[in-house]
């Protein structure tokens, strides 16, 4: 049956004034609207200055606040308006961000395993959390299914999931194309892994959880305050903001993807790439079920991925991937395309949301933690998993400013290496992905 609003089919082929024009804002903001903030009233003094409150942010906070720490959280707009509710709500280990035998040779064996092994703790971590915290945002174990988009594919990932089992004790399986509809009910793919502790969530109560569990310690997070200059101080730390000064003796940046000149160590270190989400209508129901009968995340193989996934709460699919270079809609006629080589049966489903945000990338493409030589903590460079990168970095980067042992990570010691010229790959970032796309398309 035909939706009044855009269609797929509409939206993919490029007829974008046909139909209701979607909402151009997260569906997540749906269950979790963000909160209307007057005009803010800094502290004169904290502890500790958080600047961005998103999951690094608000994880740190909560931790800072249990070591008895004053905290107040800055942010340049409505807290919650960044990609800590824009993203897509998959969680994984982030160790699917390089093969295997690839994070070997260049880490060599001992800390490519400390790093894999980390990234399961922080897949532990965010679950532990939200059960403690009794965080209601529909948390689950799910797992992961990434689809092979080429026979090769298939192999290689056979092969990587071998060796993330002998390195870090990692399970999975794979799934021949043969029996992949019990996973996925498409022929796009030949066959796929799957790794069954990988989860979900839903990002915009996850986000007002953290919130609400941050002020209710008493911690402060304060919106539309735009953090200018940071000044060091005999006794700590001047935070200079659009609506005053606060003192403080230790600072936190967490603005991953929206990283800007405040502090010149980590802009040079962190490029933002665009990401962009549609979510569909509902759709008819039982649907759902018959084309995910598993009920997981996907993904899929391509160097430029695209993810997808069933919202946690109604029958409608959000689905991701880069944002293209184009305006208005057209921006988001790639993801529809692609949601129809997958499941091409979904032509006539409307398309109800339309968003994107800014993930951070770092050089080498691993998520860092750490002091500059002027004392300023950060975490970020999550590189496109900063879900349970994001909340496990905040924890243990506040461990770290409290001088707690437990704060000890295995990427404490890796070096974080600026880009060449940061501004020129800033620009740069376009025209790689149209070479990534290029190489997918050809690739046999």
């Amino acid at each position: 049956m035909a939706s009044a609003a855009l269609t797929l089919a509409d939206l993919a082929s490029g007829r974008v004034d046909t139909g209701t024009s979607p909402i151009h804002e997260p569906y997540w903001w749906d269950a979790a609207p963000l909160k209307k903030v007057e005009r803010p009233t800094l502290p004169m003094r904290a502890d500790v200055v958080i600047v961005g409150s998103g999951f690094t942010g608000l994880s740190a906070a909560l931790t800072m606040l249990d070591k008895g720490r004053s905290v107040v959280v800055l942010d340049r707009g409505v807290p919650g308006f960044g990609a800590s509710t824009r993203n897509g709500g998959q969680i994984g280990s982030g160790n699917q961000k390089f093969r295997v035998r690839d994070l070997v040779a260049s880490r060599g064996e001992v800390k490519a395993t400390a790093l894999l092994r980390e990234g399961t703790r922080m897949l532990d971590y965010i679950g532990a959390l939200i059960a403690k915290e009794r965080i209601d945002c529909f948390f689950q174990r799910c797992g992961r299914f990434r689809g092979a988009m080429r026979p090769a594919h298939y192999e290689a990932m056979a092969r990587d999931m071998e060796d993330l089992k002998r390195i870090a004790g990692v399970e999975s399986f794979m799934v021949p194309r043969s029996e992949q509809h019990a996973e996925i009910r498409t022929d796009r793919f030949y066959g796929g892994s799957v790794l069954p502790e990988d989860a979900s969530l839903h990002p915009g109560l996850y986000h007002s959880g953290l919130m609400a569990r941050v002020t209710a310690r008493g911690g402060a997070i304060v919106g539309l305050a735009s953090a200018k200059a940071v000044q060091r101080e005999e006794a700590g730390y001047r935070v200079a903001t659009e609506v005053g000064k606060i003192d403080c003796s230790q600072i936190l940046i967490a603005t991953n993807g929206y990283t800007d000149h405040l502090v010149g160590h980590l802009r040079r270190r962190i490029i933002s790439v665009h990401s962009a989400l549609i979510a569909t209508e509902s759709l008819e129901p039982g649907l759902i079920d018959q084309l995910m009968p598993a009920r997981r995340v996907y993904g899929s193989t391509n160097r430029v991925f695209y993810y997808f996934r069933a919202a946690p709460d109604q029958n409608r699919l959000v689905w991701g991937g880069r944002a293209a270079r184009l305006s208005g809609l057209k921006a988001y006629r790639h993801l529809a395309d692609e949601l129809l080589s997958v499941l091409p049966d979904l032509g006539n489903v409307g398309v109800s949301h339309v968003w994107d945000g800014s993930i951070g990338y770092t050089y080498d493409a691993l998520p860092h933690l750490g002091c500059t030589r002027d004392g300023i903590f950060f975490a970020a460079g999550y590189c496109g998993t900063g879900v349970s990168r994001a909340t496990y970095f905040g924890h243990k980067i506040a461990l770290q400013m409290t001088n707690d042992p437990d704060g000890k990570t295995p990427f404490d010691d890796l070096a974080f290496p600026p880009f060449p010229v940061r501004d020129a790959a800033q620009l740069a970032v376009p025209f790689v992905e149209r070479w990534y796309r290029f190489r997918d398309a050809i690739e046999k």
